[in-house]
């Protein structure tokens, strides 16, 4: 329907507050006060339920607009002003950004300028004994716990999806699909935003080894109201759970709960978490001693961070004083390269960014496991990506010769090579 918003979903804020300070987080944030505004003041417009109304082309108050246009915008600009009175205390939450994009696509659709008369108050009668909640006649509100419908709904489009992975080395597949190997050892964040905090804790794969393995990661799941309590997932090399640090396996005991869940596809080395609330799913996976993070998460909550949060390596990247540099990749290995080429084309025939990883992590290591972990990080990429155009990285995708080219045995030759890092 023209002129409608999905105005139903209510989130969270961000972690580590007490109970009282997130309940007090809550009700400052008055986005349900400016969503409840704007439907009563639109009521009149809806016509019983037809968007007939609603259309009309202008209605920016005196540019040719029907009276449903011009009632629109009215109610449209009162929305916007309610929306900023409270945006210092709506950080963080989904229905507030949600809102913010609806209204402004309307203003757009419906020619509206963003000054000029706006929508009188709502009256506020008096609450009639045992009354339960008024409900429209329209069609019912979609699952505020459901990302993909709400916003599907919205803008009468599916949303779109970013991939990220980190595995051996740890190599990270960032969002924009920059392909880094990177020294990093202890903690550093793959993703810091409103909604999701993943965090990796990386050692050297051996005593004075540059090369490093991630061996423990953290994950939590930010409150959202109305859909989950705060969730924190932690694994760790030889112990990857199948539920959360409380002992759950979903998001608790509000209505949504079940929007969060926990899936185990192999105990012990393979867990899927689904958060169909945020539009995410993360896979885990333990191999040769090292795990492995891959994540397909929705675009509009993957941007909803702050200046504060610029360090994310599926945002950025590894750092570029975090990347190995070609001396350091050159090193010698446990085993021979042509050994280490045979056991990864085994599973891996295409020579991209996935198969010289796993070239590498071969290399360095000596343990034929590793090549289990490349081809897990390509079938993840496979299922996640939106566009498998994407899916195979080379040089030339980002305009960045290999350090060398023995791992480019079928064009070139008698060059030793040991890494590729994509820019």
């Amino acid at each position: 329907m023209a002129g409608e918003l999905d105005i139903s979903l209510t989130s969270g804020n961000i972690p580590y507050r007490t109970s009282s300070q997130n309940s007090l987080a809550h009700s400052q944030c008055k986005i349900l006060r400016c969503n409840a505004e704007y439907v009563s003041s639109t009521l009149n417009l809806r016509g019983g339920g037809s968007s007939g109304a609603l259309r009309g082309g202008g209605g920016g108050g005196g540019r040719g607009g029907g009276v449903g246009s011009i009632g629109l915008c009215r109610a449209l600009r009162s929305y916007a002003l309610c929306t900023r009175r409270t945006a210092r205390t709506c950080r963080g939450d989904l229905a507030f950004h949600s809102a913010v994009h609806g209204i402004e696509d309307l203003m757009i659709q419906h020619n509206c300028s963003r000054q000029g008369p706006t929508a009188p108050p709502p009256p506020r009668g008096p609450a009639l004994p045992g009354a339960g909640p008024i409900r429209s006649s329209g069609p019912p509100a979609p699952d505020p716990c459901d990302y993909e419908g709400r916003f599907s709904r919205l803008h009468g489009r599916p949303p779109s999806f970013l991939h990220c992975a980190s595995f051996g080395d740890p190599h990270v597949r960032s969002f924009h699909h920059h392909f880094h190997t990177c020294r990093v050892q202890g903690a550093w964040p793959l993703l810091d935003n409103d909604f999701l905090f993943v965090q990796a804790t990386s050692s050297p794969v051996a005593s004075g080894a540059n090369a490093t393995t991630t061996r423990k990661l953290t994950i939590i799941f930010k409150n959202m109201q109305e859909c989950i309590d705060q969730k924190v997932y932690q694994a760790e090399v030889g112990n990857l759970p199948a539920a959360f640090e409380d002992g759950s396996i979903n998001g608790g005991d509000r209505p949504g709960g079940s929007s969060l869940s926990i899936q185990t596809a192999n105990l012990g080395s393979h867990v899927e978490i689904r958060a169909s609330y945020i539009g995410t799913t993360i896979i885990i996976r333990q191999t040769a001693g090292q795990l492995s993070f891959s994540i397909k998460v929705a675009e509009d909550v993957a941007r909803a961070f702050s200046a504060e949060q610029d360090l994310q390596l599926c945002v950025g990247g590894c750092p570029p004083s975090q990347r190995l540099s070609p001396s350091e990749r050159n090193r010698r290995g446990a085993i021979t390269i042509d050994i280490a080429r045979q056991l990864c084309k085994k599973g891996l025939p295409v020579e991209d960014a996935y198969f010289h990883s796993c070239v590498f992590d071969v290399l360095i290591s000596g343990d034929p496991n590793f090549t289990v972990a490349a081809q897990a990080a390509l079938e993840d990429a496979r299922a996640f990506l939106p566009d498998l155009e994407n899916l195979h990285l080379f040089p030339s995708d980002a305009g960045v010769p290999f350090s060398s080219a023995s791992l480019l045995a079928p064009l070139l030759s008698g060059l030793f090579v040991l890494w590729l890092c994509i820019q």
